[in-house]
């Protein structure tokens, strides 16, 4: 199906920012990790497989559309250390990717492709109930108990290499 070019130039917009997340997620996890934060890891973790879930759906609705996905670029990564940066660095791009993912929806709809709005509804859904969610959960709980509890409460049942 012929797609119309301002929708699949929305959905490549979105693919890069979908692998930039994953791509910080990645980077963090294994921070986390190292670090022994194994409950950090975890989460992070899966996170970056939810980002590369939501590029995957991109990259089909784009080849259904007869696009050509963009998987090569990336925006710049914003990391820490320390903890608190990372979790705001991730919760300020997921907050660009409501912002992001709420523009293509206008889109689709000014196009009037609405099978690509209900797929990128879907993905805004899950951005904004769980990823951003989760992040400003996080921030509060390190303003509330400080970030030596936080902490401590990251690193989980296991000490040591996972």
């Amino acid at each position: 199906m012929q797609g119309k070019q301002p929708v699949i130039q929305e959905l490549n917009k979105l693919l890069t920012g979908e692998l930039t997340a994953a791509d910080q997620y990645f980077l963090h996890s294994r921070v986390y990790e190292n670090w022994g934060l194994s409950r950090l890891y975890e989460r992070a973790e899966h996170e970056r497989v939810e980002e590369l879930e939501h590029a995957s759906r991109l990259i089909h609705r784009i080849l259904f559309l007869e696009g050509v996905p963009d998987v090569a670029s990336r925006a710049p990564i914003k990391t820490g250390p320390p903890v608190p940066d990372m979790l705001r660095a991730d919760l300020d791009y997921e907050l660009l990717g409501v912002q992001n993912l709420k523009a293509a929806i206008a889109v689709t709809e000014r196009e009037q492709d609405y099978d690509t709005r209900e797929i990128l509804v879907d993905l805004l859904k899950d951005t904004e109930e769980d990823h951003t969610y989760w992040l400003e959960q996080q921030l509060g709980l390190i303003a509330k108990i400080g970030l030596a509890n936080y902490l401590q409460s990251a690193i989980g049942s296991s000490l040591g290499s996972p």
